[in-house]
């Protein structure tokens, strides 16, 4: 069964065009990564999938079916510049959000609930601070949260958008552990990146995207100087800098 299957989806905000003809095969049971420049369309990818952009054609099939909101089959990581972090709710909440699936947005979540909500609060490192105030919590507390929201819709495709992005390496550590394990399971995850030096040890699928795709496949034969060169165009510099440590991006 393949994860994801999108054929010939294209995007535009008004009159410009930010994916053009994209068409992706992706077997389930991988961790993806969506890597490209700034302005490749990787954000947008992910909101098109996901059925929150109106501007769009092509289609677009998870799990070998349409997505259908009622099925609670994908879970959801936004981009922390995306979020209010002067909402007035507590971590432990904020978590409770991703049980409304099955539970209904008028129904007030069981005693299973808080505990699978509490499980996957500990499963980031942040049962301690179940009763904080999101908007008091650092950014790496806060990406945590978030993705404990995510396990808790026990989804089985997760699309996450730069969860790495201003955290710190021990969150860093615990995220990519959670990947694994969430593989392990025979989930399907998808991560956009930006960090060039780490995508071949965290992916097992590479999507390289420049408003088209200019390549998709196991990592070992995708993440190549010459797809890399294509996609990022005069804005990469060579593989071994890039592992150098010398970031281009």
């Amino acid at each position: 069964m393949n994860a994801l299957q999108v054929k010939s989806l294209s995007v535009a905000y008004e009159e410009k065009v930010v994916l053009s003809n994209i068409s992706l095969t992706i077997p389930k049971g991988l961790i993806t990564g969506i890597i490209g420049p700034n302005g490749a369309g990787k954000s947008t990818l992910i909101k098109a999938v996901l059925n929150q952009l109106p501007n769009k054609t092509g289609s677009v099939a998870i799990l070998e079916r349409p997505l259908n909101p009622k099925d609670h089959i994908v879970g959801y990581v936004p981009q922390r510049n995306a979020v209010d972090w002067d909402f007035p709710t507590n971590a432990l909440d904020v978590v409770l959000m991703g049980r409304y699936g099955h539970i209904g947005v008028m129904r007030r979540p069981s005693l299973r609930d808080k505990q699978i909500a509490l499980n996957c609060l500990r499963n980031v490192g942040m049962e301690a601070f179940a009763e904080q105030s999101i908007g008091q919590l650092s950014g790496g507390q806060q990406q945590r949260v978030f993705l404990a929201r995510a396990l808790a819709q026990e989804a089985e495709v997760y699309f996450m958008d730069e969860p790495f992005v201003g955290v710190d390496a021990a969150t860093e550590r615990t995220i990519i552990s959670i990947l694994k394990e969430l593989k392990s399971q025979g989930k399907s995850v998808f991560v956009v990146h930006h960090d060039l030096q780490t995508a071949a040890d965290y992916f097992d699928w590479i999507v390289l995207l420049n408003k088209t795709t200019i390549a998709s496949g196991p990592t070992e034969v995708t993440f190549t100087p010459d797809n890399l060169q294509e996609a990022y165009g005069g804005k990469l510099f060579f593989m071994d800098q890039a592992k150098s440590g010398k970031n281009d991006l």
